[in-house]
């Protein structure tokens, strides 16, 4: 079973090294009014899903996957996605800089995912609410979270384009 874990391992990393492509690929030289706008105002526009990107892989993902790895039975570090964008004020914050610094980041990571020797990512921290969180969980919802970003950055920019050109956009294909 060694093998199986080893090989979902490593098709999630190089998942996540794909990904960086992709991220930098739909988030590279956008306007800063297409940055900044929303379809509503109760949804992210794309400066502050790059700076939940950010902080998420900082503090989140890799800070968690590393203390489960490395100390399981304590406390996991908490997280606060959800106030930060106010808290951190996502919307004063440097796109141009934020994606760098993500892009950077998310090499940091894959670097370090790739130095890791032989890890037990069956290791598995017990919180009183969600149970067992081991490491293949983590790893598995870094890139499921990829994926879900990656997905509400496309339809944003479709929305978008909907919204600058006006145009109906059936004729391109049901969304």
């Amino acid at each position: 079973m060694a093998s199986e874990s080893n090989f979902k391992s490593h098709f999630i990393i190089s998942e996540l090294n794909n990904n960086w492509d992709d991220f930098k690929s739909v988030l590279s030289a956008i306007s800063q009014q297409q940055y900044l706008w929303k379809p509503a105002p109760d949804k992210w526009c794309l400066l502050e899903i790059v700076c939940h990107l950010l902080d998420e892989e900082r503090e989140d993902f890799k800070a968690r996957l590393h203390h489960v790895l490395t100390n399981p039975d304590l406390p996991l570090p908490p997280i606060d996605p959800v106030n930060w964008v106010t808290a951190r004020d996502y919307m004063k914050q440097d796109y141009s800089l934020i994606l760098k610094l993500f892009l950077e980041e998310r090499k940091k990571s894959l670097k370090w995912l790739n130095s890791l020797v032989d890890p037990d990512f069956k290791k598995a921290h017990h919180h009183p609410k969600f149970g067992a969180m081991s490491g293949e969980l983590f790893l598995s919802n870094w890139l499921a979270h990829d994926y879900l970003h990656l997905r509400q950055i496309i339809k944003l920019k479709y929305d978008y384009l909907k919204f600058q050109t006006g145009q109906d956009l059936k004729y391109a294909g049901e969304w």
